[in-house]
């Protein structure tokens, strides 16, 4: 794994620590839907991974398109299914994610020359 995701992953674990040290059962409730909502199911967790980083790019959330493209890249997620999936974001986000599509290649080839 590449430092930047290593650097990322660390990071959002101590957060998320803090935030559940804070949080009520709202909070703890919405952690673990978030955790249930990207089992495997009826769809495998590699194609929830791969909805996950659509919404994100489209929300334009940096963390959450940091998140899921590790989550792709452990699922085996290949260069052609990450390219369409990106391309669908950018269809239905248009030209104000291209920021974020940028930043999602760059962790992407960080990830693979690791």
């Amino acid at each position: 794994m590449c430092n930047k995701a290593k650097q990322f992953k660390e990071e959002r674990e101590r957060l998320n620590d803090i935030v559940l040290k804070y949080g009520k059962l709202t909070t703890k409730r919405f952690f673990n839907l978030d955790t249930q909502a990207y089992q495997a199911g009826k769809l495998p967790q590699k194609t929830k991974e791969l909805l996950g980083l659509v919404a994100s790019v489209v929300l334009r959330c940096e963390d959450c398109i940091s998140y899921h493209i590790i989550q792709c890249f452990e699922h085996g997620v290949d260069d052609d299914e990450l390219e369409e999936t990106l391309s669908i974001a950018l269809v239905v986000g248009g030209s104000i994610t291209i920021p974020h599509i940028r930043k999602a290649y760059e962790l992407w080839d960080e990830l693979k020359s690791a």
